[in-house]
């Protein structure tokens, strides 16, 4: 009876991703935004400076083209990106592009916190480049950025991970990433799973359902990688 009753009175700890969900992607919008604003001030009286990972692919469209909208000195943020295909910055593939045509360039922002990888020399060289500028600007200290904004892909990859790929556990900060479609640069999973908050972005119940659907198949499956503790789902339901 004792140890009935010891067993019934324990306090399990389990780590739960935290989920906002919301009926539209502009309800969903402007969630992002409020806790963007509060995330950013406590950063400022800090007189600290705020690093923001960016994502490509269409699911981010609509929220740069509202994070433009806002008013809060943009000189205080530092731009980088989860992932690049190593393709020209004018390609419409580049989600270096994609983030300054809808967003960065609509904004007041010194070209030196914007931190775009490079894809004019050969890619392994362009890859170890984007690592010393991460390294740098952290000061060769832990690697942490304040925000990390990830899509998924309808397999379930994040970044440039894809499911089975040698590179999901392995520790680096950036890493060549070859595909049939594109090659690419990407950032770890480690590196991703450091920041304070991952931030996954599923804008339509299309996204949501995958979600559902491939959370249940394991950690073969990128997303479901993430570091429980850092993430917030941003998703329609």
């Amino acid at each position: 009876m004792i140890e009935s009753n010891f067993k019934a009175n324990l306090i399990y700890k389990v780590e739960i991703m935290k989920i906002i969900n919301k009926k539209s992607e502009k309800s969903l919008i402007d969630q992002f935004i409020n806790n963007l604003k509060k995330d950013y001030f406590r950063k400022k009286k800090q007189n600290k400076r705020f690093s923001f990972v960016l994502t490509g692919g269409k699911s981010p469209k609509k929220l740069y083209r509202e994070l433009s909208k806002i008013n809060i000195d943009w000189n205080d943020i530092d731009f980088f990106w989860g992932d690049e295909r190593y393709v020209s910055h004018l390609s419409k593939n580049s989600n270096y592009k994609l983030a300054m045509n809808k967003f960065l360039k609509k904004i007041k922002i010194n070209k030196k916190n914007i931190y775009p990888i490079k894809t004019q020399k050969s890619i392994s060289k362009c890859s170890i480049e984007y690592s010393k500028t991460i390294k740098k600007y952290f000061k060769n200290k832990k690697i942490n950025f304040d925000y990390c904004l990830l899509g998924m892909g309808e397999d379930g990859h994040i970044a440039s991970l894809f499911p089975n790929s040698e590179h999901l556990y392995k520790k680096f900060i950036t890493r060549p990433v070859i595909r049939k479609d594109f090659k690419r640069i990407t950032l770890s999973l480690n590196i991703i799973n450091n920041s304070k908050k991952i931030l996954l972005w599923l804008n339509n119940k299309s996204k949501s359902k995958t979600y559902l659907k491939i959370k249940k198949n394991g950690r073969k499956i990128p997303v479901n990688n993430l570091n429980k503790k850092n993430t917030i789902i941003y998703k329609i339901h």
